[in-house]
């Protein structure tokens, strides 16, 4: 016995299946976006409450960045750096 309702010809069957798995998808995403939003909010919140608290947000977000990085490239970046404030005569 086929799953197939009587009413569609079973040549529509995988089109139908593919038009239920297209909209499952596009749902996820927007539940995704959804949370994606509301922890994109949480964080600002929590930005403003260190910057009311006296901490440098911009300070804050240059400390995440670098935590990200690989210490290696960041020893890399690093000394990069250094070596083109010192062409600069910007550091001894």
């Amino acid at each position: 016995m086929s799953d197939q309702p009587k009413d569609q010809p079973l040549s529509d069957a995988p089109a139908s299946f593919a038009k239920e798995q297209l909209k499952a998808f596009i749902e996820r995403i927007e539940r995704l976006e959804e949370e994606k939003k509301a922890i994109a909010d949480d964080i600002k919140d929590v930005f403003a409450e260190a910057k009311g608290t006296g901490f440098d947000p911009k300070a804050l977000k240059e400390i995440l960045k670098i935590r990200r990085q690989d210490a290696d490239q960041r020893a890399e970046h690093d000394a990069i750096v250094d070596l083109y404030l010192q062409a600069l005569g910007m550091i001894g």
